[in-house]
């Protein structure tokens, strides 16, 4: 998935929770913490924690300290001079 295709689901996922909070305005129904200040925000969050996510993921996998396999598998590449 790219970060593009994963800002469209963020901006969806943010477009779904306006319209919830219209839809219970529409109700009458009010909640002083649920406002569109409070939503633009949240997405603000997961615009910067899901590349953050992303960048974390990307180090563990491309580290050769933090698993078992991982270890052998650099002891393996220093043997063979790949490393």
């Amino acid at each position: 998935m790219s970060a593009d295709k994963l800002k469209q689901y963020i901006a969806l996922f943010g477009g779904l929770l306006g319209a919830v909070l219209l839809f219970l305005q529409t109700l009458g129904v009010h909640f002083t913490w649920f406002t569109q200040e409070t939503i633009d925000s949240f997405l603000g969050v997961l615009m910067a924690a899901v590349p953050l996510a992303l960048v974390i993921y990307g180090v563990y996998k491309n580290t050769y300290i933090v698993t078992k396999k991982a270890k052998e598998q650099e002891e393996l590449l220093k043997r063979r001079g790949m490393k």
